[in-house]
């Protein structure tokens, strides 16, 4: 009887020691998070429709380069850095590698024929605005030739929105 009593005191003694140390462990595992979760740099908010206003502005400025085809003023809304995922390619690296891929599709293209961007959602907070849009290409006479939609990353740099990541394709043809 001794030794069941014996027993069952050390068992509620290492019962007792596991609760405390998981108790113990449970505390320095959430301090650990509160402490990398100060670590890590703090997003702002931007207001949505500030965003959506300054992204269209600038969506409507690249289609009018674009129009234009004008190579330097569409790539120049491309970071240095920039990344564009493009239909059928690798990606491109880099500014220069875009506005050589930009060029190529100026060559291709109907003269004549024009694009618009539609800014449909922005997720924004103070330095970064993630686009989703839709594009419109049409012929000279104006008919629609076709459609896409596309997403892109701004980042804001020295006070002007760039592009560091974009991404597109088209929509399958009417039938």
């Amino acid at each position: 009887m001794k030794k069941v009593t014996q027993f069952k005191c050390a068992s509620v003694a290492v019962a007792f020691l596991f609760f405390a140390v998981g108790c113990g462990q449970a505390k320095t595992d959430e301090t650990a998070v509160k402490a990398a979760d100060a670590e890590q740099p703090t997003t702002a908010k931007a207001d949505p429709a500030a965003a959506k206003a300054a992204i269209q502005e600038l969506e409507t400025a690249w289609s009018v380069a674009d129009n234009a085809r004008d190579a330097n003023a569409v790539a120049a809304f491309y970071a240095d850095d920039a990344q564009s995922l493009a239909t059928d390619k690798p990606t491109l690296v880099g500014n220069a590698a875009i506005k050589k891929d930009i060029e190529e599709g100026f060559a291709k293209r109907e003269k004549g024929s024009k694009v618009s961007y539609d800014v449909m959602y922005v997720y924004a907070s103070d330095n970064h605005i993630t686009e989703v849009g839709k594009i419109n290409r049409m012929d000279s006479t104006g008919k629609t030739t076709s459609t896409g939609k596309y997403m892109a990353v701004w980042e804001k740099r020295d006070g002007k929105w760039l592009c560091i990541r974009d991404i597109g394709n088209e929509d399958a043809p009417k039938k």
